[in-house]
């Protein structure tokens, strides 16, 4: 049974729609604005008239291509093509600023390939078990991991630990704007119609990255990256060759992506900011993450794309989303009349193994297809000159902003949080903190509303948010992700000071 799944897979037709899903999904991915959930939710209406396994394949192909296609600009521009790449940029621009920007291309490729199969090779093999873990998460949780990620892009920040909480905190309080996420009341709008649908991650996204790049490429008489004299290709071998002495690394973070993802509503973001934060902690001496440290990239890349795989595990198994792109493939699949469930391994076998081989098949086809779009990618971001590539991106920003939701007022609201990104970044307050504070604080306060209400309404608060284990190791984390930074710098003090007084 299993050969016939995977002939299925590899027949012409299925083939042809993976590797076109991998080159859609990549060139969309790749554009600041047009992110995975756009990509498929705009190709879902060509799948109805496919069979659903062909329907799956393409739709999963696409999803992991515009997660790798989103390191793109987020290396070479600064600027994530899709939110997962947001910790992307913490390495990858440095890398690029340095003249390295085709070897960071390569490790992000590399990486992808390498996440994405871990991904789909446990969607194969431990889907069932491993669902049961989403079912194990209550509010409660959902709100202490919420915290977790912001206590880590906090920790993150280079430079000053307290401006990263600020910022964070500050993204946080930009989510409360609008509708409530649970009593539905109508908050922080000062009247105004515009605010009622609050901040868009995406348009924020934008705003906060890409427009503040812009003002820099206007106001600096140089190019924005080192062109080398000869720019031929990306640097694959030199490329591989660091994924291979970083192979550690590269299964570590596929792992934290792949049980992330499992995890509905975390997403990408969330797993790339996790891996980082990890591969930060573990750094050998010399690595200076945050400055055009591969490891960064290698952790970040390998996360959010084996969230694909992971994300698929709760979809399939209970029905329950795991990112905003299996949302989408999920209403596909019920236009089509497939149910799913824990049975649907059982009843629909041979869609589900079908899809998979063809999951493994187009992650597979993106080491190619990445590194021949990366080298042409490269090449053009690098030679092009200013007076295109900055009408260009400002195009590809206001379009991708109005295509959200069809509205003006989002433009005008990213524009305006394009130029506060720019003000405060010259005091030194990232974009990072705030975005993902306002991707972080809807969950956490639909988790902590519920939360609340569950334990005042059994009398039982402390235990509510305490008492659960899953929350204690959650909390156990987050503490140790705040306060091993400032552990770290006291220890490697203490060091210089003995071997101060060693060598007097």
């Amino acid at each position: 049974m299993e050969l016939s799944h995977i002939a299925a897979a590899f027949t012409p037709y299925n083939f042809l729609l993976a590797l076109l899903g991998v080159v859609a999904g990549t060139v969309i991915g790749s554009i600041p604005g047009l992110t995975a959930t756009m990509a498929v939710a705009v190709l879902v209406p060509i799948t109805f008239s496919m069979d659903p396994a062909s329907a799956l394949i393409l739709l999963g192909a696409i999803y992991t291509g515009a997660i790798y296609g989103g390191a793109y600009a987020a290396i070479l521009l600064n600027t994530p093509g899709t939110p997962s790449a947001i910790a992307t940029t913490f390495d990858g621009y440095p890398m690029a600023k340095r003249g390295d920007g085709d070897l960071a291309v390569a490790i992000a490729c590399y990486a992808s390939v390498v996440g994405g199969m871990v991904g789909a090779v446990a969607l194969l093999f431990i889907a069932p078990p491993l669902s049961s873990v989403a079912l194990a998460f209550g509010p409660i949780e959902y709100f202490w991991l919420s915290i977790f990620g912001l206590s880590l892009i906090a920790s993150l920040s280079t430079g000053n630990l307290m401006k990263g909480l600020v910022g964070g905190a500050f993204g946080m309080i930009l989510s409360t704007v609008g509708v409530a996420e649970i009593s539905a009341d109508i908050r922080l709008t000062f009247g105004s119609q515009t605010l009622i649908s609050g901040f868009g991650v995406v348009g924020a996204l934008i705003g906060l990255y890409c427009i503040p790049v812009l003002i820099d490429l206007v106001a600096t008489p140089d190019r924005h990256l080192k062109v080398e004299n000869d720019v031929k290709s990306v640097r694959i071998g030199e490329a591989a060759g660091i994924a291979w002495r970083s192979k550690f690394n590269l299964i570590r973070s596929s792992i934290i992506g792949t049980l992330v993802g499992i995890l509905p509503g975390a997403g990408g973001s969330v797993a790339g900011l996790v891996a980082y934060s990890e591969a930060k902690r573990s750094a050998k001496p010399g690595q200076k993450f945050g400055e055009g440290e591969p490891d960064g990239i290698m952790a970040t890349e390998a996360a959010n794309n084996a969230t694909v795989g992971g994300g698929f595990i709760p979809t399939l198994v209970l029905g329950i989303p795991g990112t905003p792109p299996d949302a989408v493939i999920l209403g596909a699949l019920l236009v089509q009349g497939v149910r799913t469930g824990p049975a649907l391994f059982e009843t629909g076998g041979s869609i589900v193994y079908t899809f998979i081989y063809g999951l493994i098949i187009a992650t597979i086809l993106m080491l190619p297809v990445g590194l021949l779009i990366g080298r042409y990618a490269y090449k053009s971001i690098v030679t092009i000159p200013k007076a295109v590539l900055v009408p260009l991106v400002g195009f590809m920003t206001l379009i991708g902003t109005y295509a959200i939701r069809n509205s003006i007022s989002d433009v005008v609201i990213m524009l305006g949080l394009g130029v506060f990104g720019w003000v405060v970044g010259r005091f030194g307050f990232a974009a990072s903190p705030i975005v993902l504070g306002l991707i972080l604080g809807p969950i956490a306060e639909q988790g902590f509303v519920q939360s609340w209400t569950i334990g005042a309404a059994t009398n039982n608060l402390a235990g509510m948010f305490f008492g659960r284990p899953i929350s204690q190791a959650i909390v156990a984390f987050t503490l140790l992700s705040l306060f091993y930074p400032a552990f770290k710098l006291w220890r490697e003090k203490r060091r210089t000071e003995a071997a101060g007084v060693t060598n007097a």
